[in-house]
């Protein structure tokens, strides 16, 4: 049985990762299906990137899908490091000059995606539930 701060810790992992996860997928989303990809792969060519059709896409993937996984819980460390990576550069090159209430939503992101690549997504993941029924069925 798991204790309080275990239980707390858990679901304080789970609203993290449903509100960064989804948001920030909601984020990528606007961006693949708004039809906002030629501006943002101009902003990305501005920024010195090579083949910045590329990494659009792949920025935007990594905010959609990465974004989606979180939110599930499935791979989280991996996808919380696509989403930091995206953030740094947003947050970091893309808004360097920018006041902070320009850059405040990448930072945002960007501090809560570290934090899930630090701690992962805790019990109450889908990869930890769909792993436990695993281990509970070799077990048999």
């Amino acid at each position: 049985m798991q204790s309080v701060t275990t239980l707390s810790q858990g679901l304080g992992l789970l609203w993290l990762r449903i509100l960064m996860g989804f948001g920030i997928a909601w984020h990528g989303y606007g961006k693949i299906f708004g039809g906002r990809m030629d501006q943002f792969a101009q902003g990305v060519a501005e920024l010195g990137f090579p083949m910045p059709e590329i990494f659009a896409w792949a920025a935007a993937a990594s905010e959609f899908l990465g974004g989606i996984f979180i939110g599930l819980g499935l791979y989280p460390r991996l996808a919380a490091l696509l989403v930091f990576l995206t953030m740094s550069v947003a947050a970091f090159l893309r808004h360097a000059a920018d006041p902070f209430k320009v850059k405040e939503l990448a930072l945002a992101y960007w501090t809560m995606a570290g934090a899930l690549v630090l701690m992962g997504g805790g019990p109450f993941s889908l990869g930890v539930l769909i792993g436990r029924r695993g281990s509970s069925k070799a077990r048999r």
